[in-house]
């Protein structure tokens, strides 16, 4: 599959690096050719200068036989109309751009073949602003990611000692939770993937991936980790538009303080925003912090724009007395360094981007793909068709399934039935399986897994 992508920003050198891991002949323009320069070194991609939207560039950058346009270019109108010439001109079969502002994304009718021809909007402000209200809901998981329109959901937890589950094989979760279907889907131990059985034992500190019903999720939780009183108390840091979107999304539920730098940036958020108390100051002043009640705050999410600010304050915050601290992270580099310390989540954008992105460069049929991990791992969401005859899934138990090493099928959701899977279940077309991937180098067996033969035409 060939595909270009606008931008070489922090989003799309993620997407880059990503895609061209995966073998795909990958292109990226981008107006400075320092950067290109600096991508082209390391990674396994062609590399154009010039302004994103010209018939020109575009064309030397090779969209005649483009499979997909990705347009992730800071600027929300530079990517429609790059999408408008490469549908207009080239006929390119699929194009998804990142569209930000407000003001376009709130017209439904401005996105379709007769107008602005996007096939997929994406907005990371928006997917970032869903990741921390999950993670608001589900006190202690370090990550919740929702499958089958949110009816399944895959909880990452880090074990701790004394919790019931852990120095019990994983048998044991049955017996524990008798009314309750989960399944352990992967186990990271000191970064290393372990592929769970039912001898397999949880230790302290062990990452645990589960997956359950949604409304089996916090049950689960409390039989892993050390169960967590709900969150009442939030402060937000940075009113941009992460902030301000966060702030309106979880305000009904919480009592939510935020602070920004910007009085007229105040001014406006005190008028759009109905319940939260908005503050002018800068949240790296400890005396402010203190003035705020910080040791009384169950959550802290940092959302500004600049990292070193996210860091510090999130690091002075911790240190104050708050629960649980989220911190977002616009460098790839600095999300390894900094969680799992004072820094409880860190928060990638450019990763949440990627998991919007992957489910349209699959080659089966994917209704959702997560990269877990920063890209080592993934969760996807595939659905099964056709029958014995023609699907190598389709009519057999999950046991006699040909897994690749490291994958396994952690549900299968049939109409509004949660399946959570054991060797007694038969694949039915249109079943919606997930599976989880330790090593991502494994996709391409699991995408042909889900292929079907020609007799299926």
């Amino acid at each position: 599959m060939k595909i270009l992508i606008l931008g070489g920003g922090q989003v799309g050198e993620t997407l880059a690096e990503h895609l061209a891991s995966e073998a795909f002949d990958v292109t990226l323009v981008d107006r400075d050719e320092e950067r290109l320069a600096e991508l082209r070194d390391r990674l396994d991609i062609q590399t154009i200068a010039g302004w994103a939207s010209h018939p020109d560039v575009l064309r030397r950058a090779g969209i005649e036989d483009a499979d997909m346009l990705i347009a992730v270019t800071g600027s929300d109108e530079v990517n429609m109309i790059a999408c408008q010439v490469s549908h207009t001109h080239f006929h390119t079969p699929r194009k998804i751009a990142r569209v930000r502002a407000a003001a376009y994304l709130d017209r439904e009718d401005l996105f379709d073949k007769d107008h602005v021809p996007i096939d997929v909007l994406i907005n990371p402000e928006q997917v970032v602003t869903e990741q921390i209200r999950r993670l608001l809901e589900h006190p202690g998981a370090l990550q919740v990611l929702d499958f089958a329109e949110g009816r399944v959901q895959l909880v990452a937890v880090r074990a701790h000692a004394g919790s019931p589950l852990v120095g019990q094989e994983l048998r044991y979760v049955r017996k524990q939770l008798p009314n309750v279907s989960t399944r352990v889907a992967a186990i990271f131990r000191r970064g290393s993937p372990i592929l769970p059985t039912g001898g397999t034992t949880i230790e302290a500190d062990d990452e645990v991936f589960f997956i359950a019903a949604a409304e089996h999720i916090n049950a689960v939780m409390g039989e892993i980790t050390r169960v967590e009183r709900a969150f009442k108390r939030i402060m937000i840091v940075g009113g941009g538009h992460i902030g301000e979107r966060l702030a309106s999304a979880i305000e009904p539920y919480f009592s939510v303080k935020l602070i920004e730098r910007n009085r007229s940036r105040c001014e406006h958020l005190a008028e759009s925003l109905h319940n939260t108390v908005v503050l002018q100051g800068d949240a790296t002043d400890q005396d402010l912090l203190l003035e705020e009640n910080i040791e009384q705050v169950d959550a802290f999410c940092a959302v500004t724009n600049d990292d070193e600010v996210n860091i510090m304050s999130s690091l002075m915050a911790k240190r104050l007395g708050v629960r649980q601290v989220m911190t977002l992270i616009g460098k790839p580099a600095y999300v390894d360094l900094v969680q799992g310390g004072d820094i409880d989540i860190a928060i990638s954008p450019q990763h949440t981007t990627t998991s919007e992105v992957l489910k349209y460069v699959r080659r089966a049929d994917v209704a959702r793909a997560h990269s877990l991990r920063r890209g080592a791992a993934e969760a996807i969401e595939a659905i099964a068709h056709g029958d014995a005859k023609n699907s190598k899934v389709v009519g057999k138990y999950v046991k006699e399934i040909d897994l690749p090493p490291g994958t396994t099928i952690g549900a299968i959701v049939r109409g509004n039935e949660v399946l959570v899977t054991y060797s007694d279940v038969v694949v039915q077309s249109e079943d919606h399986v997930i599976l989880f991937l330790t090593d991502k180098k494994y996709i391409p067996q699991v995408e042909r897994l889900f292929q079907v033969g020609l007799s299926f035409f």
